[in-house]
């Protein structure tokens, strides 16, 4: 099952001949995380890429006034890490934890710079990714400068129609950049309308 959705998540943008996915298949590690359990913390380096198989990872910070803010959900099928600190060493400046129960397939960077010398079409694959990751943060910043809270929340549920029912409000809120409470006043608003 695990296998089967890594590999269609690949061969939406590459295809892997049966020794490669092999090689693939034995650079990976699988590891579980319970819910409210931390995959990364500030100040630690990010040592994986992780696909989630099953669950949820949130990634975020925390001000100084000890107020949360979510940079990221990520669910089955999704990719997540702090790229940052994954590619240059460097301490993150996020947390990541599991919002439920969660499986994940990891690869360190030493075996993903080995996947890439002996599969280099793996280069394209995660190019992509990372040309995807860098589109949807671009978009996300702008709709937080320049779109109203309702149409930022619309936004949402439009394009993660399934996180709003898996995703406590508290969570949805600091992902908007809201207090739980305007955007329950938003809720009612919108279902009066």
């Amino acid at each position: 099952m695990e296998d089967e959705l890594i590999l269609k998540n690949i061969e939406r943008h590459i295809h892997l001949e049966k020794e490669e996915v092999n090689l693939f298949y034995s650079l990976l590690t699988s590891r579980s995380l319970k819910k409210k359990a931390y995959l990364l913390r500030q100040g630690e380096v990010c040592k994986t890429e992780n696909f989630i198989v099953k669950g949820c990872l949130r990634m975020y910070t925390i001000d100084e006034a000890g107020l949360e803010h979510i940079v990221m959900f990520a669910v089955e099928g999704w990719w997540a890490s702090d790229l940052f600190s994954f590619f240059t060493g460097a301490a993150s400046d996020y947390y990541i934890d599991a919002l439920e129960d969660t499986e994940l397939l990891q690869i360190s960077k030493p075996d993903l710079e080995l996947l890439y010398e002996r599969v280099p079409k793996f280069e394209r694959f995660f190019r992509i990714l990372l040309q995807n990751a860098f589109i949807a943060q671009q978009r996300r910043i702008n709709q937080n400068l320049s779109f109203t809270a309702e149409q930022r929340y619309l936004d949402f549920i439009t394009k993660y129609p399934q996180l709003e029912q898996r995703i406590p409000q508290k969570q949805v809120a600091a992902y908007l950049g809201f207090t739980p409470v305007f955007l329950s006043m938003l809720r009612k608003k919108l279902s009066r309308q």
